[in-house]
């Protein structure tokens, strides 16, 4: 058998047995129903325990530093709007309100927030300061996090990176040059890792809208949003390069997404 008929060989074999093909979420009523890959030695539980400990430390550097706001107006209100925003959480994955959410408001010019695997959110108050953030504003930027780890998108990105350095090691075995190796680890982050980025950022985008929307926060506010967003990150690199959708066409994707999810806002009590 040749070096290369070896790899083929390996390669299938890998991906046969480290991977599976999970729905983490229900589609909603916006409609993500992709397939997720990913390695079954790299379990939810370790994922999230994992990433429940870097939490706790970034969260007790920020207390030695005096900067976790854990009293201010904006540290009530990033609070009550995520108490909403989780309700709604297991619309899309049950087993999320057995999650253990924490949220933190941290000071910071930062314009960020995120929601690691588990539930673990933080926000930064330049975001919300800087950016002049309604309620309903913050709720569309909660939602796009707070999706992310209902979709398990960081566990999905760890899956591709195993995958893409298991092959790597076989590709090297095999007798592959190490430079060769080396120009196909820039192609698969051009041609996989970043699309694939964009495609989750998507996802988070339209699950987000639904949360939000469910919650009693107006959807409209996405849109205002991202203009806003849009102004502040003038001199964005280009979106074939970059893992977050052009605000372009992440504006679009968000209006012709609203009608799906503006009934779910009128019938919903209101903040």
């Amino acid at each position: 058998m040749s070096k290369k008929q070896v790899l083929g060989a390996l390669t299938a074999a890998l991906l046969l047995s480290g991977c599976q093909s999970v729905n983490t979420t229900s589609g909603g009523a916006v409609g993500v129903d992709r397939k997720q890959y990913m390695f079954s030695m790299l379990s939810s539980d370790e994922v999230n325990q994992s990433y429940a400990q870097s939490y706790q430390q970034k969260i007790g550097e920020a207390n030695s530093k005096n900067v976790l706001d854990k009293s201010s107006a904006n540290a009530r209100r990033i609070q009550a709007i995520a108490n909403r925003l989780i309700a709604q959480a297991p619309v899309f994955r049950p087993d999320s309100a057995q999650w253990n959410w924490e949220v933190n408001l941290i000071k910071s010019d930062e314009l960020n927030a995120n929601c690691g695997p588990g539930g673990k959110i933080i926000f930064y108050s330049g975001l919300i300061e800087k950016l002049q953030l309604t309620d309903d504003e913050i709720a569309a930027v909660m939602g796009h996090e707070i999706a992310h780890a209902l979709r398990e998108h960081g566990r999905e990105a760890m899956s591709k990176a195993y995958g893409v350095s298991a092959l790597k090691q076989i590709a090297l075995i095999a007798g592959a040059p190490q430079e060769a190796v080396a120009v196909g680890d820039n192609g698969v982050n051009l041609l996989m890792t970043l699309p694939n980025s964009r495609g989750n950022e998507n996802e988070a985008d339209l699950i987000g809208l639904e949360l939000a929307a469910r919650a009693g926060y107006n959807p409209n506010a996405a849109i205002t949003l991202w203009n806003k967003m849009s102004k502040a990150s003038e001199g964005a690199p280009p979106e074939f390069l970059s893992t977050h959708p052009a605000s372009g066409s992440r504006i679009s994707s968000l209006e012709a997404a609203i009608p799906k999810v503006m009934p779910l806002y009128q019938q919903a009590k209101k903040p």
